[in-house]
């Protein structure tokens, strides 16, 4: 991890942000055309602006209460990371079938393969397939980020067939819930291994213009989708596209990496990125 300074909620209604509270600069004024909901404590506007990549935050989902509390105040005594994440696991995928009775629970493996680690191996393998729709869908209800592409570049994603119903069938099970408890844990895990940190540098390579916008002329302003996949490795970059990024992201803005839990997205230093508004550097050659 680089630069110095530094560090997540589960459930609760979502959030209508008023007009005239939202960013009005002209880099984020789709968001202020018309009101956006979402879960998080941060206006959406906000969150995507480029002035929270200069000044990051905590940013937290949910409201006041606190199911969660309990697991992690159990992380918070274990000192092993691999036992946090195999406690972690455990929880996140039971939590949801709770409500069911214990006859009606379905085994591990079946609630691993409805589960966010289906979604986070489904991710690795093609990001604008069914998993590449519940993660944006997810960053889009919880963050109000914009959808920009998916297998396409979107001009609205309500109406656009593969991304909406991708989107509407992962959102059953409490597949999202999970995934707000997986971007929880992150931001904890992350606080607790990099203590004082606000950034990390990562580099992200492509070859489709239609998965981002450039918003300036000399190409250092870039919006990214409402998720996209960054690496910690400046050579991996380059095997994903012919322009690479440096970008210094929030440690807030990861909503899982390479390393916090064994067996998913363990090739590539790859983290998963929440979109908006960042300054970029090209590499070169």
């Amino acid at each position: 991890m680089t630069t110095a300074h530094r560090r997540g909620e589960h459930g609760a209604a979502a959030q209508h942000v008023p007009i005239e509270t939202r960013n009005p600069d002209p880099e984020t004024r789709w968001y202020i055309s018309g009101p956006i909901l979402h879960r998080s404590d941060i206006d959406p506007g906000a969150f995507a602006s480029q002035r929270f990549q200069d000044d990051p935050r905590p940013v937290s989902l949910g409201g006041a209460a606190d199911p969660d509390a309990g697991l992690f105040a159990l992380l918070a005594r274990l000192d092993d990371p691999a036992e946090r994440a195999a406690v972690f696991r455990d929880y996140a995928l039971a939590a949801a079938w709770l409500h069911e009775p214990p006859e009606r629970r379905p085994a591990l493996a079946e609630r691993e393969r409805r589960g966010f680690p289906a979604v986070l191996r489904g991710w690795a393998v093609d990001s604008n397939g069914a998993s590449g729709a519940v993660l944006k869908g997810w960053a889009e209800s919880r963050f109000g980020l914009r959808v920009l592409h998916h297998g396409g570049r979107l001009a609205d994603p309500e109406q656009d067939d593969r991304y909406a119903g991708s989107r509407r069938r992962g959102a059953a099970g409490g597949l999202l819930d999970q995934l707000d408890l997986l971007y929880r844990f992150t931001q904890v895990e992350l606080a607790r291994r990099h203590p004082g940190e606000r950034w990390t540098t990562l580099y992200r390579g492509s070859h489709d213009p239609e998965a981002y916008m450039v918003k300036e002329g000399d190409g250092t302003l870039v919006e990214f989708n409402a998720v996209s996949s960054f690496t910690a490795d400046r050579e991996t970059a380059w095997e994903f596209g012919s322009r690479v990024w440096v970008v210094r992201v929030p440690l807030a803005k990861i909503v899982c990496c390479s390393g916090l839990l064994p067996g998913l997205l363990a090739g590539e230093q790859e983290h998963i990125v929440l979109g908006g508004d960042y300054r970029v550097g090209t590499l070169r050659w």
